[in-house]
This record gives C-alpha cells, structure tokens and sequence, in this order.
C-alpha cells in the first residue's frame, strides 16, 4: 500500500484533534527504536502512536481508514514471525490497558490486552486457577498477543490455548464497528451494522461443510497444534457467525481487527509438582516413549536432542553426565502435577513404570526439590540464549516451530538434522513439546550477504516441503504466520484452504488496511526481504537478540527507551559511523544522548530478564565516561575530600530547613526550580520531601559483658548526610535507629575509622568515572577489612545500593549484608516482635531485586505488620543515585502507578534506600524510610 508523505501529515493533524501530540512519534529515531520488535525483520513506521483506550483505537483505525492508510498493533513485540512490524502506522498501547475482573470463584477472567500474561496467573494463584496459554515469553509478552497469535507453550498444548479457551470478547474491526460478543445489545446493533459480513461467514461455513475432503484436512491438521494461516476450524466448529468471528481473531495477528478485550475460561493451577529428566540411548527410543505417554497423567515432556544437551554441558550447575552423552541421544524433561502429594506420587509412579521397557542410559527421577527442579528447567530454558551467546557477531539468533504428527517425531527430527547438515547449520539444535508433535530448532544465521540470503531461503524451502508435504504437519505451530511463513501457507493448507483464507481477510478487511503482508502475503520472496541488519556495536550487548524481555522492568520506559530501544539506536549509529553515513546521524546523536544515555537509570535489572545475560546499563554506563570526562577534575576532588564534600551537602540541607522555615515551601519551590528552569536543567529539582541534615554522628559501643555479638556499621554517605523529611513523625535519622535496634538486640557497634571519607563507589561508577569508583570501593574495602578484624564480624550497610556494589567489587571474604538480611539472620533470635495493625506499602529496591532478597523483605515486613503491599510494576523506582534531582521525569515515569496503589488508610512506607525514598515520598503523598524504623518500632 503506497501512501505519500502528505496523507501521513494528514492523518497526524487529524489524530491530534483527540490525542496528545506527545503520544504521536514521527521522529526518524524514535520511528526506528519503537518500530523494532523480536523477528529478526525490520520494517521503520512512519508513524507509532500510544493510545490509551478504546475510543482512541477505534478513531485511529477509522482515521487510517478513511485516508487509506495502513495501520498494525503491537503489544510487547515479542513476537519472532514479524507479524508485529510497519512500515506504516503503528499502534501500540500505553499503560492503561491492564484492567482486569475476575469471575465465578476464578473459573473466568477478563482481561485487557496490555495485561503480561504472567501477571494474569497472579491474579489468579489465590483461586488456583491459571489461564490456559503458557508462552515461553509469558513474564513479557501481552494478553493482546497472546490472543493474536494463539501462543501456547510447554504444557497448555492445544486444549487449553486461547482458541480452546476464551469466553468472550471485545473487539474494533477495520472500519472501525465495535462488537462485545458478551452483550446481546452489542451483537444485535453488530448484526445490524455488518450485514455482508454476517452473510459472508454463513456462506463460508456452508461452503466448508459441503466440501468433505476439505473438513477432513481442517480437521486433521488442528490433531495437531497449528497456526499456520486463519484459524479454519472455526468454520467446521462453528456455525454461529458471532461464534466464528470470535473464534477466527484469535490467532488472526491484527490482520483482522483490534483485540480490545478477552475473556478466558481459566484451567486449574495444581499445588504439586514433580519433574524428571530422562535420557535414551536415541531419538527413537525417547520418541517411543513419548508416544506411551500420551494416555499417561503427564502436564509437560520436553524433548532435546543430542546436539541441544551439549549446547548447555558446560553451564553452572548442569548435572556431570551431560558433558558425555552423544549425539544421538534423545532427551525427556518430565512434569507431573496433582492436587495433592500421594496422587503426585502414583502419577510419576505410573509415569516411570510406562517408560521403563524403554532404554534409558542416565536419569534424574521425579523430584518436588525446588532446588533440582530448576535446575532440570534450566536446562530447557538454557538452551535458546546458549546458541544466542556463542553465536558470531553480525549475526542474528532464529527459532522456528513447527509441529509432526507424533507417529512421526523420530524420523521428523532426524530429516531436520540431515538438513541443518546439509546447509551447514552445524550449530542448530532441537527441542520441543514432544507430546504435541511441536519441535523448535535454534540456529543462527547472517543476512549481510546475498548468498546467506539465498541459503537461509533454500533451507526454508526444504523445511517446508519435508514438514507440510512429506509429514502433513504444521510450519507454525505457536509462533504465528506473521511474515516469515506467509509465502509457505498455501503449500500447507492447499489452493482450497488457501483462498478460503483470502476471502476471510477480504470480508474482515476489504481495503486491506490492518497488517497487510501478515498471513496474506501474494509475495513468495516476502519472507526474503525486509532483513534486520545486526551489525557490530559492542562486546557489551552484541549478543543481544533484540527479544524484549527486558522492557517490563525498565524504569524508563514509558518515559523514553527501553533496553532493547537503547540497542537498536546504538547498533544504528555504530553501523553509520561504520559506513562513514552522515545524513541524519547528528539528530540520532543527539536523540541518543537524552533517551539513550541521559534517561537511563542503569540498574542493571534488564540483565536478570535477559536470556544471554546483557546489562544494558554496563555500555550506558561506558558511554558516560566520555560524556563525563570533562567533570573528572571535580570529582576527584570530591573523591579525595569527600568528609569535605558530605560537610557541604550537609549544610545545604540545612540551609534548605532554614529557607523552608522562613520562607514557606511554595517560594522556595519558586526560586529552586524557577532556577533549574532558566539552567535549561542544570540546576537540581527541589521537591517538599527533601531530607533535614543528619546531626547524629554514630559511635562504636560495646557492652560491658564482651559478648561475641559485634558488627561493622557502615552508615552510606547519603544516611550520614540525611535526616528525616520535614514533617515526619518520626523525627531520628537512620543512625540513630540502626544504632538503637543494635543495642537493642545486644549488639556491639563497630564504626569504620575515618568513616566521613568513606564511600562505596557508586556516585562515580554511575558516571562511568571507574578509576574513582574502584579507587573509593578500595579504600572502604581495606577500612572494613580492618573494622571487622578480617572479616570475623558482619558488616551491616543501612543501604542497598552500597550494599550490593560492595559486594560485586569486594575481593577480600567479607559478609556484606543490607538491612533486611541482617535482621533476619543476626537481629531477630534477639528481639521480640509485636506486630502492629496497619497496613503499609512496600518498595523492593532494584538493588535489592537483583541480589535476590524480595521474599525476604516480604518475610520481614510480614512479620512486622497486619498487611503489606508492594505495588505492581514499579521494579525500580528511577532514583537512581542521583537522577531524581536531576533528571527528575525518569523518577515520576518509573513510580507513575505509585499514588493509585496507595489505600487510603495507609500512611507510610519502607524500603532500604534513603535516596530512592525521597523520590517513593514526593510521589506516592506517604512518607518512605528504611524498613529499620518498623522493626525498631515493633521490637524490645
């Protein structure tokens, strides 16, 4: 569809009539970083919009509509078939979409289609029930793509995937008519509205029913899990027109309408669990296997082969024997689940007792050891980033999905292996959910050159033929249609098939406006073209796939880039610069600059949900040291005086007191920020939650009776500059309560000598002034080094942050431990806790996330009150050292869900960060403090 310049001025001046135009991106940068998703395609938009609710999406749609202009939407861009990619207009959602309403005991669920699919099973963990589609991706993928492409995974087959499973919807289509299948009123006024439609959909169930030979393949080809094309069985399944619209959007991919929300019946969410990882002498054998135990009480068999087992023998944790099996084994992971543990156990009795005639060489039989368990899934989930990690740069990481008979599976796997052979895919791996028939195979592969390109199109020509025609099976078997086997429908479903699909997509959509070139493609090259370029960037983050697990904990996301954005503006000004192209690189420069570096909080967090382990903060963080490089002078200064430096922060807070006091907070806030307006920025944002100067200087004490109850206590420089905000009840500062909780609990206090020199490092490491920040990490290490008498005693920091930056940095055997562990393990034995009735919020630091103490905090807290709540998708609240006070909208994006999640009877929170609590203070309308001042509280 060829639309000029000058309609897509139009349709911008007329969406701006009813949305913000800061929700309207058509900067080239922005096109590019928000227009890329997780296929390995790259198609830039000319246009990407937020939209926040259904009016919106439904006057956008028309507005493309009546301008003849395409349009696709996108939820979290997981997607790996390039189904969620423009070269158009764009439509993604903002974070209003992710209401939710459970029903009847938790037997149903409505969902909006911005909704993470895991979030969904949260809600419903309490009535154990789950929804039904169980997507590999599913702690980032969407509802809305989750529906769209009818994804599955490892144990929802195809009995309990979106198309099994969804009650209701609601739904825009391409002229933008709105239908609840839910509500007769909305159906009637459908009916009325749509009539050619309606009449169109009969017509098609009739012509179905009248051809025999083509109702038998619908229904031979849906035995097996499919999503190859239109979703056919909704014509042989139903005869309803309603129905059948229903039925057929579900995996139809945005090619037919807007999925606005969705109704799942949910499917039970067993309390036990037991796994076992079996390996056979072959693929054979294991497939032998496989099919006796499909009448057998198993939820999940996962099947790798030889070659996928090697991929991950030399990870951390993976049991001895793998490192010596061959080839040609064939390996089962096992999962078995029942509502209570005896039933468990008969089950994976039973399981073990049908696959003994079979030959096994090693296995790890059923456990419910949480410990064995994940390490036995490790293995599965390993394997995909183990290609990704050792793939050559320039490369890009690609998984296909297609699904054999199960009758079929040996040899099905052992054809796929002659090919990987003969295209010399040496290192392609498989595996797959082997009880559905559904095999995945990982390989990596370059499209910078023509014969690449050539043999990546060969190999799929003869993956196609050797899946659809020699083994009727399906080319797409959770993974969608999208673009990447559009060439390849009609070869699986035939000329028949095929145009019964062209037609659908013409009722749906006769102008072809809503993803065109997804499922219905008359190109048979399409797959071919559109490549994504992965140049080289960096050996920080060319590894990554561009997948987007990241995006969920990012903090500034919906402020500026996510992660995987950072890396593809990054990639595209590394590969210019490459090709010495200058034509707008300064404005990408110069967008990267704010959104890439300027916004980024650099936590680290993207690394815990990074399959191949990328810290996107580690390269921002590099790219600040040439940014910064002009201010090293002054910082080393502050690094050689930094008792100097504290004294001064100090004496500006009390000097902000005193102008509160004397001024009132309105002309204060006039001047301070009225200033930063005039510095363009540079200049801090003053804010009312400001700390007062911390005036308590700790002390080491000791009791009298010489007990072997002693700690290091290590103040932050943020703690021993700050006191409480102005207004709190609770007038001491973090010292004084550490130090009264320590000799409360009998607690020698052990003070570093020259502790107003002492610093973690951090200040300068988020800089990226790494000398400084080794050069201070190095002079607390040695004074707590001699503090804790080589390392006998604890060493307690009052702040994460510091806490968990001493510990990656620290060489010598030193416990570091933050408030929260160190409570737990050394404090409470010593105390008596009377808990209080009040509910109060909880922040779980980035920090404190990534060193794996959520639960404990929830533990502590728990202990301490009637009721904790820690709000939903704030992972990091955007401090970030120092960025609240200078690039303060990183802060307000990050925590922007804060205030609403704050019940009206609670009026305080804790968490372990002083600085982060003056950001969680200013926006939440509560005052935060360290989780130190409820235990101090609760306990004698």
């Amino acid at each position: 569809m060829e639309n000029n310049q000058g309609q897509y001025q139009q349709l911008q001046n007329r969406l701006m009539e009813h949305i913000e135009k800061e929700r309207i991106f058509t900067d080239p940068a922005l096109l590019l970083a928000y227009g890329t998703d997780a296929s390995f395609y790259r198609l830039i938009p000319k246009m990407v919009v937020r939209l926040k609710n259904i009016d919106e999406v439904i006057f956008t749609i028309q507005a493309c509509a009546q301008l003849n202009i395409a349009c696709t939407f996108r939820a979290a861009g997981t997607s790996l078939s390039g189904q969620a990619v423009s070269d158009s207009v764009l439509i993604t959602l903002t974070d209003d979409w992710r209401d939710h309403k459970i029903y009847d005991d938790g037997f149903k669920i409505t969902l909006q289609p911005g909704v993470i699919g895991a979030d969904a099973n949260k809600y419903l963990a309490e009535f154990g029930r789950k929804i039904g589609p169980d997507p590999a991706s599913i702690n980032t993928c969407k509802i809305g793509g989750i529906a769209a492409n009818n994804a599955s995974g490892m144990c929802c087959g195809s009995a309990q995937n979106s198309y099994r499973t969804v009650d209701s919807m609601k739904l825009v289509f391409a002229d933008g008519t709105f239908l609840d299948t839910s509500d007769l009123q909305s159906v009637k006024a459908f009916q009325a509205k749509q009539p050619t439609l309606m009449q169109g959909i009969k017509e098609l169930c009739n012509k179905v029913a009248e051809n025999g030979q083509l109702t038998d393949r619908i229904r031979h080809k849906y035995r097996l899990k499919n999503t190859t094309g239109y979703s056919l069985n909704a014509l042989v399944d139903y005869s309803d027109p309603i129905e059948v619209i229903k039925h057929l959007m579900i995996g139809s991919e945005g090619t037919l309408g807007f999925i606005a929300e969705i109704t799942y019946n949910t499917v039970v969410e067993h309390p036990h669990k037991a796994s076992a990882l079996i390996v056979f002498e072959s693929i054979e054998e294991a497939s032998k296997a496989v099919t006796a135990l499909a009448n057998d009480p198993v939820s999940a068999v996962e099947m790798m082969d030889g070659r996928a087992m090697r991929s991950v023998a030399d990870k951390p944790g993976m049991p001895d024997f793998i490192k010596n099996l061959n080839l040609q084994a064939g390996t089962l992971l096992i999962e078995s689940r029942a509502g209570d543990k005896a039933l468990l156990d008969q089950q994976c009795a039973s399981i073990m007792n049908t696959i003994a005639q079979f030959k096994m060489i090693e296995s790890i039989s059923f456990t419910s050891d949480a410990n064995t368990v994940a390490t036995l899934w490790g293995i599965r989930k390993g394997m995909f980033p183990a290609v990704g990690a050792v793939r050559e740069v320039g490369t890009t990481v690609i998984i296909e999905d297609v699904a054999f008979p199960v009758e079929h599976l040996a040899a099905g796997v052992h054809d796929l292996q002659k090919l990987f052979d003969q295209f010399h895919y040496d290192e392609a791996i498989i595996f797959g959910h082997a009880l559905e028939g559904n095999l995945h195979f990982v390989f990596t592969q370059s499209f910078e050159a023509e014969d690449e390109v050539k043999r990546y199109g060969d190999f799929m020509d003869a993956v196609a033929d050797l899946v659809a025609v020699k083994y009727q099976g399906s080319l797409k078997a959770e993974h969608g249609t999208g673009r990447n086997m559009a060439p390849y429908v009609e070869l699986e479903w035939g000329k028949d098939g095929y145009a019964l699909m062209q037609q659908i997509k013409a009722l749906f959509d006769p102008r072809n406006i809503l993803n065109p070139g997804v499922i219905i493609n008359d190109d048979p090259q399409s797959h071919l073209k559109n490549l994504k370029p992965m140049p080289k960037a960096d050996d920080l983050i060319d590894r990554c796939i561009e997948c987007g697990f990241c995006e969920p904990v990012c903090p500034s996301r919906t402020l500026s880039l996510s992660p995987r954005q950072r890396i593809v503006l990054y990639r595209e000004l590394q590969r210019r610069e490459s090709v010495a192209e200058t034509e707008g690189t300064s404005a990408l420069q110069k967008v990267f600059e704010y959104q890439g570096i300027d916004t980024c909080a650099a936590t680290g967090l993207c690394a815990e949900r990074c399959p191949v382990g990328i810290n996107t903060g580690d390269l921002v963080k590099k790219l600040r040291t040439s940014k910064y490089k002009k201010f090293t002078p002054i910082a080393r200064w502050t690094a050689e005086h930094f008792a100097t430096t504290t004294k001064v922060v100090n004496l500006s807070l009390k000097v902000n007191t005193l102008a509160q006091k004397a001024l009132g907070e309105k002309a204060v806030a006039k001047v301070a920020n009225g200033l930063r307006h005039l510095s363009a920025g540079k200049t801090p944002m003053w804010m009312p939650e400001l700390p007062t100067s911390n005036k308590h200087r700790p002390q080491s004490s000791s009791s009298a009776d010489q007990t072997n109850k002693k700690v290091v206590y290590l103040p932050s420089c943020a703690s021993r500059t700050m006191g409480q905000q102005a207004g709190n009840k609770e007038s001491r500062s973090l010292t004084e309560v550490t130090e009264s909780l320590l000799k409360k609990a009998g607690f020698d206090i052990i003070i570093p000598e020259s502790l107003s020199e002492q610093c973690c490092g951090m200040p300068y490491d988020s800089k990226g002034m790494n000398l400084l920040a080794d050069q201070k990490s190095k002079q607390l290490e040695a004074a707590l080094w001699q503090a804790s008498e080589q390392g006998k005693w604890p060493v307690l920091m009052d702040t994460s942050p510091c806490a968990k930056h001493s510990i990656e940095k620290f060489t010598q055997s030193m416990e570091i431990l933050e408030p929260t562990v160190f409570v737990l393990k050394y404090l409470l034995n010593h105390l008596t806790i009377t808990p209080i009735e009040e509910t109060v919020m909880l922040h779980v630091t980035c920090s404190s996330r990534r060193m794996g103490i959520e639960n404990s905090m929830l533990e502590l807290v728990k202990r301490c009150t009637s009721e904790v709540i820690i709000p939903e998708h704030i992972q990091c609240c955007g401090w970030a050292g120092d960025k609240g006070f200078t690039t303060p909208e990183l802060n307000a994006a990050a925590v922007h869900t804060l205030k609403e999640q704050v019940p009206e009877h609670c009026t305080r929170g804790f968490s372990n960060s002083r600085t982060c609590e003056i950001g969680l203070s200013h926006h939440s309308g509560i005052p935060y403090q360290s989780i130190l001042y409820l235990v101090d509280e609760v306990s004698h």
